[in-house]
């Protein structure tokens, strides 16, 4: 008798102690949902609690302790792919491609065993299509909040969402159009950080203010209130996510394009662009009342039309002060002539890091 209670303590020991070792080890990793993460940046949050991650550059940071953290993530096209860039304890690291036939978590091991600060970015621009975050796991893990920090948003086209300025992993002319972008490097992003402020980035490629590079739209004021960009979406954007100190408006390269060659293209007329960038900023001062709007040149664009565009954003400047003498003047900035070094005719990573640099000191003094 003795034998066999002596045996069912044993038993018992062993049961418990399996038990616990259980318990310890699934309460090692920690588990941070999309839904407590504060992205930066156009997003949505689906239904089922996942982050959509839309525009370029959103992100959101996270800090946990130990060697490795796993990210939950895909994107909703079975045969496509996307990107995410990441930065570890301040320095950017890489992009990671998320495949649209792969379930397979992220997962940012080979670390020091101490506690670490991670942000991911999108790389990539809103009709590249979202990224999704279903959650993070990493050991005693926080989402970041720097709500605290001024926020500049930067309205754009494909200049803005850092396109077509990295062939370092696929070279110009092949793979598809978002395989070269780099949103993390972008002029926007740059400026942001050599500012230690907050950022968001509101951009679409080929887009202008009353047409596009080789249509007639729909142009950046009829996607602006849309969430995702798309002019048909049904998900308006809430501009009470973010309240910006600054509205930095970098268009106008593509309505002074020659378009493709297929598509008809009349004259640039000036009255016409002056108008729908007026009746834009309007818009814009209507989401955001005490944001400081900044009107930017395009570096692309030289000689003549250059100087037609200056001459229209001094305009758009004259009329927009006239009709809120209340607010604080609209700014102007006239970037240097540049001949980009990107694909495609658009700024690489070297010709953005000049266009944060020029933009560097102006900026400085609206902060």
């Amino acid at each position: 008798m003795k034998i066999k209670l002596n045996q069912l303590l044993i038993c018992l020991v062993v049961f418990f102690g399996n038990l616990l070792t259980e318990t310890v080890f699934a309460t090692v990793h920690d588990t941070l949902t999309a839904s407590n993460l504060h992205p930066y940046g156009r997003n949505w949050k689906s239904a089922n609690g996942n982050l959509e991650l839309i525009s370029s550059a959103v992100h959101f940071g996270f800090q946990f302790e130990g060697k490795t953290c796993t990210i939950y993530a895909n994107i909703n096209k079975g045969n496509g792919h996307n990107y995410l860039q990441y930065t570890l304890d301040g320095i950017y690291q890489k992009r990671l491609k998320i495949m649209g036939d792969s379930l397979r978590p992220i997962s940012i091991g080979g670390l020091t065993n101490r506690k670490h600060t991670i942000w991911i970015y999108k790389a990539t621009e809103a009709h590249t299509g979202p990224v999704f975050i279903e959650k993070i796991i990493a050991n005693h893990i926080l989402a970041i909040n720097n709500l605290r920090r001024p926020l500049v948003e930067f309205i754009g086209n494909s200049i803005t969402c850092g396109a077509a300025a990295d062939p370092s992993e696929i070279p110009c002319g092949t793979g598809e159009y978002h395989d070269q972008h780099n949103a993390y490097y972008a002029y926007g992003p740059r400026l942001a950080r050599m500012l230690n402020v907050n950022f968001i980035l509101s951009s679409v490629s080929g887009v202008g203010i009353y047409r596009n590079w080789n249509t007639d739209g729909p142009a950046m004021p009829k996607l602006f209130e849309k969430a995702d960009f798309q002019e048909n979406s049904a998900r308006p954007w809430d501009f009470k996510s973010y309240h910006p100190e600054i509205v930095s408006i970098a268009l106008g390269t593509n309505d002074f394009s020659d378009g493709d060659g297929i598509h008809a293209r009349k004259p640039f007329d000036s009255a016409i662009f002056v108008n729908e960038y007026v009746q834009f900023v309007q818009l814009v001062k209507s989401k955001y009342p005490y944001a400081r709007i900044v009107l930017l040149s395009s570096p692309m664009i030289h000689g003549l039309k250059r100087e037609i565009l200056q001459n229209c954003m001094s305009e758009v400047k004259k009329m927009i002060d006239q009709k809120f003498p209340e607010a604080k003047t609209v700014a102007l900035f006239f970037f240097k002539p540049m001949n980009a070094r990107g694909c495609g005719g658009h700024p690489n990573l070297e010709d953005h890091a000049i266009m944060a640099a020029e933009l560097l000191p102006f900026f400085r003094k609206l902060i």
